[in-house]
Protein backbone atom coordinates (compact mmCIF):
# COMPACT_ATOMS: atom_id res chain seq x y z
CA UNK A 1 0.00 0.00 0.00
CA UNK A 2 1.58 3.31 -1.02
CA UNK A 3 1.95 5.97 1.67
CA UNK A 4 0.89 8.77 -0.67
CA UNK A 5 -0.70 9.13 -4.10
CA UNK A 6 1.55 8.79 -7.10
CA UNK A 7 0.92 11.04 -10.08
CA UNK A 8 2.09 11.71 -13.61
CA UNK A 9 1.12 14.25 -16.25
CA UNK A 10 -0.69 13.84 -19.55
CA UNK A 11 -0.69 16.67 -22.08
CA UNK A 12 -3.86 18.07 -23.59
CA UNK A 13 -3.15 16.01 -26.74
CA UNK A 14 -3.77 12.86 -24.67
CA UNK A 15 -7.52 13.61 -24.68
CA UNK A 16 -9.45 11.57 -27.24
CA UNK A 17 -12.07 13.74 -28.95
CA UNK A 18 -15.66 12.60 -28.31
CA UNK A 19 -16.94 10.22 -30.96
CA UNK A 20 -13.46 9.36 -32.23
CA UNK A 21 -11.85 5.91 -32.32
CA UNK A 22 -8.70 5.20 -30.35
CA UNK A 23 -5.83 4.78 -32.83
CA UNK A 24 -3.66 1.88 -31.63
CA UNK A 25 -0.14 3.38 -31.65
CA UNK A 26 2.56 1.81 -33.79
CA UNK A 27 5.21 2.14 -31.04
CA UNK A 28 3.66 -0.45 -28.72
CA UNK A 29 2.52 -4.05 -28.89
CA UNK A 30 0.80 -4.03 -25.49
CA UNK A 31 -1.73 -1.28 -24.71
CA UNK A 32 -3.72 -1.73 -21.49
CA UNK A 33 -6.88 0.02 -20.34
CA UNK A 34 -7.39 1.38 -16.83
CA UNK A 35 -10.93 2.62 -16.16
CA UNK A 36 -10.92 5.57 -13.74
CA UNK A 37 -13.11 8.27 -12.26
CA UNK A 38 -12.02 11.67 -13.54
CA UNK A 39 -12.46 14.92 -11.60
CA UNK A 40 -12.41 18.33 -13.30
CA UNK A 41 -10.84 21.17 -11.35
CA UNK A 42 -13.24 24.14 -11.06
CA UNK A 43 -10.88 26.77 -9.62
CA UNK A 44 -7.15 27.27 -9.53
CA UNK A 45 -5.10 26.56 -6.44
CA UNK A 46 -1.89 25.18 -5.03
CA UNK A 47 -0.91 23.66 -1.71
CA UNK A 48 -4.59 22.99 -1.04
CA UNK A 49 -5.35 21.62 2.45
CA UNK A 50 -7.20 18.30 2.33
CA UNK A 51 -9.99 19.87 4.41
CA UNK A 52 -10.63 22.40 1.60
CA UNK A 53 -9.96 20.20 -1.44
CA UNK A 54 -13.64 19.56 -2.20
CA UNK A 55 -14.00 23.27 -3.07
CA UNK A 56 -11.70 22.73 -6.08
CA UNK A 57 -13.77 20.14 -7.98
CA UNK A 58 -17.49 19.71 -8.52
CA UNK A 59 -17.85 17.57 -11.65
CA UNK A 60 -16.88 14.02 -12.47
CA UNK A 61 -16.85 11.58 -15.35
CA UNK A 62 -15.35 8.24 -16.21
CA UNK A 63 -12.40 7.72 -18.51
CA UNK A 64 -9.65 5.41 -19.64
CA UNK A 65 -5.98 5.82 -18.78
CA UNK A 66 -4.30 3.89 -21.60
CA UNK A 67 -0.81 2.59 -20.85
CA UNK A 68 1.77 1.20 -23.24
CA UNK A 69 2.70 -1.58 -20.82
CA UNK A 70 5.71 -2.78 -22.83
CA UNK A 71 7.23 0.72 -22.83
CA UNK A 72 6.41 1.18 -19.15
CA UNK A 73 8.15 -2.10 -18.25
CA UNK A 74 11.30 -1.08 -20.14
CA UNK A 75 11.36 2.32 -18.44
CA UNK A 76 10.82 0.85 -14.98
CA UNK A 77 13.60 -1.71 -15.51
CA UNK A 78 16.03 1.11 -16.29
CA UNK A 79 14.78 3.37 -13.50
CA UNK A 80 13.55 5.90 -16.06
CA UNK A 81 10.39 7.97 -15.80
CA UNK A 82 7.54 6.40 -17.74
CA UNK A 83 5.48 9.29 -19.14
CA UNK A 84 6.30 7.93 -22.60
CA UNK A 85 4.05 4.96 -21.72
CA UNK A 86 1.20 7.10 -20.34
CA UNK A 87 1.23 10.54 -21.98
CA UNK A 88 0.98 9.63 -25.64
CA UNK A 89 -1.63 11.15 -27.98
CA UNK A 90 -5.24 10.00 -27.37
CA UNK A 91 -4.30 7.97 -24.28
CA UNK A 92 -7.05 9.62 -22.20
CA UNK A 93 -10.61 9.16 -23.52
CA UNK A 94 -13.12 10.78 -21.14
CA UNK A 95 -16.90 11.18 -21.04
CA UNK A 96 -19.08 14.22 -20.44
CA UNK A 97 -18.82 15.67 -16.97
CA UNK A 98 -21.68 15.52 -14.45
CA UNK A 99 -22.20 17.54 -11.28
CA UNK A 100 -21.20 15.35 -8.33
CA UNK A 101 -24.08 16.84 -6.30
CA UNK A 102 -26.56 15.48 -8.87
CA UNK A 103 -25.39 11.86 -8.64
CA UNK A 104 -27.56 9.29 -6.87
CA UNK A 105 -24.73 8.24 -4.55
CA UNK A 106 -22.10 11.03 -4.42
CA UNK A 107 -20.49 9.43 -1.37
CA UNK A 108 -20.03 6.11 -3.21
CA UNK A 109 -19.81 6.57 -6.97
CA UNK A 110 -20.12 3.41 -9.07
CA UNK A 111 -18.29 3.21 -12.38
CA UNK A 112 -17.25 0.60 -14.89
CA UNK A 113 -16.32 -0.44 -18.40
CA UNK A 114 -17.55 -3.11 -20.74
CA UNK A 115 -15.10 -4.55 -23.24
CA UNK A 116 -16.86 -6.02 -26.26
CA UNK A 117 -20.14 -6.16 -24.34
CA UNK A 118 -18.77 -7.89 -21.22
CA UNK A 119 -17.95 -6.20 -17.91
CA UNK A 120 -14.17 -5.86 -17.68
CA UNK A 121 -13.94 -3.41 -14.78
CA UNK A 122 -16.36 -2.25 -12.11
CA UNK A 123 -15.54 -0.15 -9.10
CA UNK A 124 -16.79 2.21 -6.42
CA UNK A 125 -15.21 5.37 -5.09
CA UNK A 126 -15.50 3.93 -1.55
CA UNK A 127 -12.86 1.33 -2.46
CA UNK A 128 -10.22 3.80 -3.63
CA UNK A 129 -6.88 3.79 -1.82
CA UNK A 130 -6.93 7.60 -1.53
CA UNK A 131 -9.96 9.89 -1.32
CA UNK A 132 -10.61 12.57 -3.93
CA UNK A 133 -9.66 15.22 -1.35
CA UNK A 134 -6.38 13.49 -0.49
CA UNK A 135 -5.46 13.21 -4.18
CA UNK A 136 -6.24 16.88 -4.88
CA UNK A 137 -4.33 18.04 -1.80
CA UNK A 138 -1.31 15.91 -2.59
CA UNK A 139 -1.01 16.85 -6.27
CA UNK A 140 -1.48 20.56 -5.48
CA UNK A 141 1.60 20.49 -3.22
CA UNK A 142 3.73 20.02 -6.33
CA UNK A 143 1.67 21.41 -9.22
CA UNK A 144 -0.67 24.40 -9.31
CA UNK A 145 -4.05 23.04 -10.35
CA UNK A 146 -5.92 25.18 -12.86
CA UNK A 147 -9.59 25.49 -13.76
CA UNK A 148 -10.29 22.78 -16.35
CA UNK A 149 -7.50 20.38 -15.35
CA UNK A 150 -8.60 16.73 -15.25
CA UNK A 151 -7.47 14.41 -12.46
CA UNK A 152 -7.71 10.65 -13.04
CA UNK A 153 -8.13 8.97 -9.65
CA UNK A 154 -7.03 5.33 -9.98
CA UNK A 155 -8.38 2.07 -11.32
CA UNK A 156 -10.12 -0.98 -9.82
CA UNK A 157 -8.98 -4.54 -10.54
CA UNK A 158 -9.52 -5.91 -14.01
CA UNK A 159 -6.93 -3.91 -15.97
CA UNK A 160 -6.28 -5.59 -19.30
CA UNK A 161 -5.10 -5.39 -22.86
CA UNK A 162 -6.97 -3.91 -25.82
CA UNK A 163 -6.72 -4.96 -29.44
CA UNK A 164 -7.72 -3.43 -32.75
CA UNK A 165 -11.46 -3.96 -33.21
CA UNK A 166 -12.33 -3.86 -29.49
CA UNK A 167 -15.26 -1.71 -28.33
CA UNK A 168 -15.16 -0.02 -24.90
CA UNK A 169 -18.33 1.26 -23.20
CA UNK A 170 -18.04 3.38 -20.06
CA UNK A 171 -20.61 3.84 -17.29
CA UNK A 172 -21.05 6.18 -14.33
CA UNK A 173 -23.62 5.34 -11.65
CA UNK A 174 -25.08 2.73 -14.01
CA UNK A 175 -25.62 5.32 -16.74
CA UNK A 176 -24.01 4.80 -20.13
CA UNK A 177 -21.57 7.68 -20.68
CA UNK A 178 -19.80 6.97 -23.98
CA UNK A 179 -18.20 4.32 -26.12
CA UNK A 180 -15.41 4.10 -28.65
CA UNK A 181 -13.59 1.47 -30.62
CA UNK A 182 -9.93 0.65 -31.06
CA UNK A 183 -8.68 0.99 -34.61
Amino acid sequence: MPAEPMFFMKPETALLPAGESFPYPDFSKEIHYETELVLRICKSGNNIPESQASEYYDTITVGIDFTARDLQSRCKAKGHPWEIAKAFDYSAPIGSFKKISELKHPEDIAFGMKLNGEWAQQGHSRDMIFSFDRIISHVSRFVTLQDGDCIFTGTPQGVGEVHVGDVLELFLEGEFMFCFNVR
